[in-house]
């Protein structure tokens, strides 16, 4: 009897797993355009974000975009986005950009090796197959056998842009070469999981939390890292150079003009006092030298012979 009922329990528990999993539903991804743009545009601002125009601070300097050419079928991120996201890093890093190259000391080229994206899907469980409806379909009596449709356990599917970069400057009269960013390489990734049907469960660097079909989750993301960044203002926060601006003005302000107060007038008038009082009077001894007279000199005696 005990037995039986243990039974039923064990019952009961796996009709309501089943049932919850039922409910649970599944999503599908309908278009990603708009995550192959993320991707795209994440891996040329982390590219961008690395290079340190630290050298050519306080130089005029004017952006070459001549080798950013446009690429057909690159999507939305393109040489514009590319061209003005370089020049804001530079003008970050204190450069001084003339839209003329006239009118620059050095001239920066820069070029972009590659650009665009690629996806992959992985299936955890029995894939879609039509094999036995093709089979049944050789035979002229057998029915009509319907597409296994797919079971899958588990479903991930991921999509990654990435960013190659570069660039040089020299001296724009002398032609002689000043500096070189190295190879700027980066990746933007978006993960889509299914689990049992339920998701997706949207994960990647380009988005701060983990995401369930759209809306954030309280689920920390483990592949959103913060990188250190050698640049004095971060390429993807707000800053404000105006208020910098301002308080270095005002630093030197109090620098300059520190006015003495009461208490610190009166401290160093005792400190005086007290190094006068303790010091011995200096006395100024002279010795009077006597004149001592002159050795008389006699007149040499001349003798004439005669």
């Amino acid at each position: 009897m005990a037995a039986c009922i243990q039974l039923h329990a064990a019952a009961r528990r796996c009709a309501i797993v089943v049932g919850l999993l039922l409910a649970a539903g599944c999503g599908t991804t309908s278009n990603r355009t708009l995550t192959e743009q993320l991707v795209s545009s994440h891996a040329v601002d982390e590219a961008i974000a690395d290079i340190d125009f630290q050298p050519l601070r306080g130089e005029k300097v004017y952006l070459d975009p001549r080798y950013l050419q446009n690429v057909k079928g690159a999507g939305f991120v393109n040489a514009e986005y590319i061209t003005s996201a370089i020049r804001q890093q530079m003008n970050a890093a204190g450069c001084l950009l003339q839209d003329k190259a006239d009118e620059a000391d050095f001239v920066v080229e820069a070029r972009i090796g590659a650009l665009g994206t690629e996806g992959h899907t992985v299936t955890y469980g029995i894939p879609s197959n039509n094999a036995v409806s093709s089979a049944a379909s050789l035979i002229p009596a057998a029915p009509v056998v319907p597409t296994i449709p797919e079971i899958a356990f588990a479903k991930k599917s991921n999509t990654i842009g990435g960013a190659k970069i570069a660039l040089f400057a020299y001296h724009r009269e002398s032609r002689a070469p000043v500096w070189q960013s190295g190879i700027a390489q980066s990746l933007g990734t978006a993960r889509d999981t299914w689990l049992l049907g339920a998701g997706p469960f949207q994960g990647g660097n380009i988005y701060d939390r983990t995401q369930f079909a759209g809306s954030k989750i309280s689920l920390p993301n483990p592949f959103h890292k913060e990188e250190e960044n050698q640049i004095q203002v971060e390429y993807d926060a707000p800053y404000d150079f105006r208020a910098q601006l301002a308080d270095g003005e005002s630093e030197e302000a109090d620098e300059t003009e520190t006015p003495m107060t009461d208490a610190k007038k009166e401290a160093d008038l005792v400190g005086y006092k007290e190094e006068t009082t303790a010091a011995p009077p200096m006395t100024q001894t002279t010795e009077k030298k006597e004149s001592q007279p002159l050795p008389k000199q006699e007149p040499a005696k001349v003798s004439i012979s005669g």
